[in-house]
Order: C-alpha cells, then structure tokens, then sequence
C-alpha cells in the first residue's frame, strides 16, 4: 500500500473515530467469504481479487436493492403505467448520484469507525446532530410503515388477510436480524436480493417494446408533454432512488462489517454494482408495466400496486401478476430490514450503546430493542382499521424532501475535513460533481415539500421558477 491504513483509534482522529462498539474491528465475515485481520497479503491474482470482493460485498448491494423498496416498486410501476416508456431516461441519470452520494459515506465508515449520526454530532454541534438523528428516527419509521403496506397489497393479491401477512412478515424480519450473527443476516439479506432478480422475468413475459424502450433511455422527454403530475413524478423517482437512510445505513454496516481503508476499493465496486443493479430493476418494472397497459383503458390511472398486479395478471398472464406481487412482498421486506436497521444503528451511535450484529441479544439489547420494536409498532400501525395510510405515505415524502438535502451536504463537509478522513478526502472534481448533485437535490426536494403540503400548485411553473434561482 502507498498509504499507511490508520488505526481507527490513532489518536489523529480520536475525537471523531474512538469506536462505541469495540467488535466493529476484526476478521470480517461476509456471506461469501472470510477475510483475516492478520492477512496482509498483496491480491496479485484476478482470483484473489475476486475471492476478495465475494467477501466484501454486502452493504453496496443490500443498500441498493434496499432502495427499490414498496415505495419504489410502486413509483416505477406508475411511471409505465402512466407514462409508458418516456421516463425510462431519469433512471440513467440517477446512477451517478447514487455512486456519488454512497461512496462518500464508505469512505466515512471505512476510515473512521464512526456511523453518520455521530459524526454529524461531533463535528456540527449537538444542534445539528439532534436535527440530523431525530429527523431521520421519525422519516425511518414512517417509511418502515410503507413497508409494511406493501406487505398488505402484496398479500392481498394472494387472498391473504393483512391480519395474516403482516405479522408473519414482522416476526421473520425480527428472526433474521436478531441472531447476533453479522454473516447469518447477510445471507438472509441476499436470499431476498436474489428473489429480487425475479424481475428480469417479468420484464421477459412483459414483451416490452425495444425500440420504444431505447428511445425512452436516450432521449430525455414525457409521453404528452411536461405537466404537473409528470413533473411531480419525475421529482418522486429521483426521491424514492436517493433516499437519506442509505447514508445512515452504508456508513453504519460498512463499520459492522469490519471494512478498513484496506479495502476501500472492494466496497467502492460493491456499491457501483449495487447502483446499476437498482437502475436494471427499477427499468424492468417500468418497462413491464408501460408494455402491460399501454393502448388499455388503464393507461395513464394509476391507482396503487395492487392494482398494477392485477392489471398485469389481466393484460400479460397471470404469472406476470404473481410474480410482481412477489417482487412487491420481497422489496417490502429488503427495505423493512435496511431502514430498520439504518434506525438501530443511529440510535446506538446518538446514545452511546453497542450497536452490531456481531453481538447477540444480551449484549446489546437496546439495539435490538429498538430495532424490534420499531417493526412491531409499525406492522401495528398497519393493522389499524381506517389508519390514516395516505397520511403517513404523504408525511414520508415531505420529510424526504427536507432531510435528503442536509444529509447530502454534510457528506460533502465531513469528506472535505482532514482531521476527519485524512488523505482520503474528497478531490476537487468529486466536490464539483456533488455540488451539482447537492443543487439538484435542493430544488427537487423544494418541489416535493411544496407539492406535498400544497398540491394546488402548478409544479412545472415551480421548476422553472427554482430552476432559474
């Protein structure tokens, strides 16, 4: 190596890297492999490199596919339905942000052994760190409720009671996650990211139409013009792909994993595989749906995801509803766990506690108390009748909007601190690159908290009025 690692307890970075959970160091054990604290060994071989990133790779992947959550899956959906293959150019342009927005967080977790909340806490002020925590606490749970409804759609395409489904989905995302084995989660967690790839089939039985979905990618437009609830859409992609929690829980499961600047390079390749894998599905979805409603009387009405499986049952074949109702249920439950766990982790690093899945419940049973009882109150909340669902799913974008930009810029910030990173801190042209991104996501977050709380107002008039700013 050119650069000396630091130890994460060099007293250089002790104010901001002393770690709160002493098993964030050692031998790491992915789902793929093991990698020994001891092993200094050069990976000179394409095999070695190969065995090695087997093993690193988990958060990257987890954290992505994470992404295409309910709410994910259900935006894509309304984007084919009611736009057909007109937005398909959005999601190439999401890729660069999320590699952006990610890689910076990896860095942070790597170098200093210290999850995002802390971080903030430390370096910004006590102010900004119970702005930063508590806004993501409240956003985490409420979006874990919009798991969970997509728990209940996707049971009840197969006739199955909410009152059924949803527990049994709470109880298994507790199961997986309270084991105190990091390795045992993990592979629970690719389980669900290859039932994930249930969406290239879906886009196979969809017959979707190439021409139409390559001009959809290449030339940027809408099907019928830019109006407001185009533009509204477009801001919800970009929304529902780049979310805060990513951040929290990258940085977070990076240190859990025990991943040091040593194999910074490994993890960065991770999460540039888990960005194109979340772009790859998320076009499968639109495509599949815009090939399934395109020229029906559906065309452009949009209802919710229950909807969408049934019109593909109706307009493809009845596997094709199947299999989206699944891909519904697995998304919920990839998204339930890594929000969820995005949540424990902050709580562990704002109260000082031990947080990892390395170690078992009666040694940190805050962290798992929290992360369980999150999931219970929101399956819970769920299960109420007449529940205020549209509210919350309202509130998630809202606060979306709020929290996505103040996150992205204190990434920004704490990658250009040196007594934070180092020499790994940002390059001028990564600073140019994301202060382009950060500028986008103020003005698509101002549109998004405008259009929530006021639906009335016109949001193509509103772009181009913060556009122009």
């Amino acid at each position: 190596m050119s650069q000396r690692e630091p130890n994460r307890k060099d007293s250089r970075l002790r104010s901001s890297s002393s770690l709160l959970d002493d098993l964030g160091q050692g031998d790491i054990h992915g789902a793929f492999g093991t990698i020994r604290v001891s092993d200094v060994n050069p990976r000179r071989t394409w095999r070695r490199r190969l065995l090695t990133l087997l093993a690193i790779v988990g958060p990257g992947l987890i954290v992505m596919v994470g992404d295409n959550d309910a709410g994910g899956v259900s935006t894509y959906a309304q984007a084919g339905q009611d736009f057909g293959y007109s937005l398909l150019w959005t999601l190439l342009l999401l890729i660069p942000v999320l590699i952006v927005n990610q890689e910076m967080v990896v860095r942070l977790g790597a170098v200093t052994g210290v999850g995002y909340a802390r971080l903030i806490r430390e370096r910004f002020g006590r102010s900004w760190g119970w702005f930063s925590a508590g806004g993501i606490f409240l956003l985490n749970f409420l979006t874990i409720s919009t798991e969970f409804m997509g728990v209940s759609l996707a049971g009840e395409y197969f006739g199955l009671r909410p009152a059924i489904v949803v527990p049994v989905a709470a109880v298994l995302l507790v199961g997986i996650t309270v084991s105190g084995n990091f390795r045992r989660w993990e592979r629970a967690m690719f389980v669900f990211l290859f039932a994930s790839l249930l969406v290239l089939p879906l886009a196979v039985l969809s017959h979707p139409e190439g021409g139409a979905a390559l001009r959809g990618f290449v030339i940027p437009g809408v099907e019928g013009g830019l109006t407001s609830n185009s533009a509204l859409l477009i801001v919800a992609i970009v929304g529902t792909t780049v979310a805060p929690w990513q951040m929290f829980f990258q940085q977070s499961n990076v240190i859990d994993k025990r991943i040091t600047p040593r194999w910074l390079d490994y993890e960065k390749a991770d999460t540039v595989l888990g960005a194109f894998v979340v772009v790859i599905g998320a076009a499968a979805i639109m495509m599949a749906t815009a090939s399934a409603f395109s020229g029906t009387a559906e065309f452009g009405r949009y209802r919710d995801a229950l909807h969408i499986a049934q019109g593909l049952h109706a307009n493809i074949s009845p596997a094709a509803g199947a299999i989206f109702a699944l891909l519904l249920f697995d998304a919920s439950i990839v998204g339930a766990s890594a929000v969820t766990l995005a949540t424990s982790y902050a709580f562990g690093d704002v109260f000082g506690l031990r947080h990892s899945l390395h170690r078992g419940v009666r040694e940190a049973k805050l962290f798992y108390a929290s992360y369980t009882g999150m999931v219970a109150l929101a399956a819970a909340i769920v299960l109420i009748p007449y529940a205020p669902l549209g509210l919350i799913t309202t509130a998630v974008q809202a606060m979306a909007g709020i929290m996505l930009p103040s996150t992205t810029v204190f990434a920004v910030l704490l990658c250009n601190d040196r007594q934070v990173l180092g020499p790994w801190v940002n390059r001028p042209w990564l600073n140019a690159v994301a202060a382009v991104i950060v500028g986008a996501m103020l003005v698509l977050s101002a549109i998004l908290v405008v259009s929530t709380v006021a639906p009335s107002v016109d949001v193509t008039t509103l772009l181009m009025v913060l556009g122009s700013i």
